[in-house]
This record gives C-alpha cells, structure tokens and sequence, in this order.
C-alpha cells in the first residue's frame, strides 16, 4: 500500500512536467477504466455519489483531511457498486488516476 508520506513527498518533489505526465496517464486510465460509470465525473448508477468535489467531500471517507489518499483507497477498494481495482491496476496506475480525479475534482469537472 503506497504510504500517505510518500504520496505527499511525490507532489512536493517532482516537476511540474512530471506530474502534468502524471496526470495524462491518469486520464488515459480513467478513460479505459472508469468513464464507462463515471464520464465527466458523474455518475450512472448512484446520481448524486458523482466525483465532484462536494460528493467526494460528502460520500468519501477522509477526502477532507487526504484526498489523495481517500481516492486511492476507493480506487483500490471498491465499495458498494463500484469494484475494487487494485487486481486490475498497478500501483502506479491507481496513483496517477487518483491524481487525475482529484485535479478534476478541484477544477470541477
């Protein structure tokens, strides 16, 4: 499991060029894993669990005080609906869509 020190030091250390790579890929990934329930950070099953920054406030534990690291947890886990992706995507991969969502998320969709 990626350590929350660790994710916070990556954000800090790396280049703007770095995590705007990051961030690409995270795109790609959401495209290829997520859209198909969550396009545009909506949401088709459950209407007002979105990915908004408000609904990830509201639905998702420990988005207020590590958003990151709430993200990733969901991402990896699952719950209810949604499935558990940490058997389908690497390390990496869960890391860069949790930063994609969370920039979505701060600029709002």
């Amino acid at each position: 499991m990626i350590r929350l020190s660790a994710i916070a030091l990556l954000f800090l250390l790396l280049p703007y060029n770095a995590l705007a790579a990051e961030v690409s890929n995270g795109a790609k990934i959401f495209n290829n894993n997520c859209a198909s329930c969550h396009l545009g950070g909506g949401n088709i099953l459950i209407g007002e669990k979105t990915l908004q920054k408000s609904a990830l406030s509201q639905y998702l534990e420990g988005y207020n005080t590590d958003a990151i690291a709430s993200i990733i947890h969901q991402v990896q886990n699952g719950k209810g609906a949604m499935p558990a992706f940490k058997s389908k995507l690497k390390e990496q991969e869960i890391l860069e869509v949790a930063a994609y969502v969370f920039q979505q998320a701060e600029e709002g969709w």
